[in-house]
């Protein structure tokens, strides 16, 4: 049986700023919708992803901030150029050896980790 990750909730204060803040990063809105008074939902896909994100009102329980989310890249250097770009705060690289990461915050103080890694085991 094949299961795949299709949705991460993530808690926030201020929808429109976290929705602009992620449209920065790179994120595609794919859906920005009321669908009833105190539920509105946001799905938001970084590049390259089969998973997204969904933010809004009404969407979790979770305290903002609380949420950590890893994604995998080709190339750290190039990400975090990329963010750096966008001008959103991001780490240094941190050179590891299972891989080299760069992190950011979204304006809620959610953590996000980029990891690129030298190669990845089929599977």
């Amino acid at each position: 049986m094949d299961m795949k990750i299709e949705l991460i909730p993530v808690p926030v204060t201020d929808v429109d700023r976290a929705k602009a803040f992620y449209e920065k990063v790179g994120f595609n809105a794919d859906h920005d919708h009321r669908v009833q008074e105190g539920l509105r939902f946001v799905q938001l896909t970084p590049p390259g992803s089969a998973c997204s994100i969904v933010i809004g009102d009404g969407i979790t329980e979770k305290t903002p901030g609380t949420q950590e989310i890893q994604c995998v890249i080709a190339d750290a250097e190039a990400a975090r150029a990329r963010l750096v770009e966008a001008g959103i705060e991001v780490s240094d690289v941190d050179k590891q050896p299972w891989g080299s990461f760069v992190y950011f915050r979204d304006p809620d103080g959610n953590s996000w980790s980029l990891q690129a890694m030298e190669s990845r085991p089929n599977g």
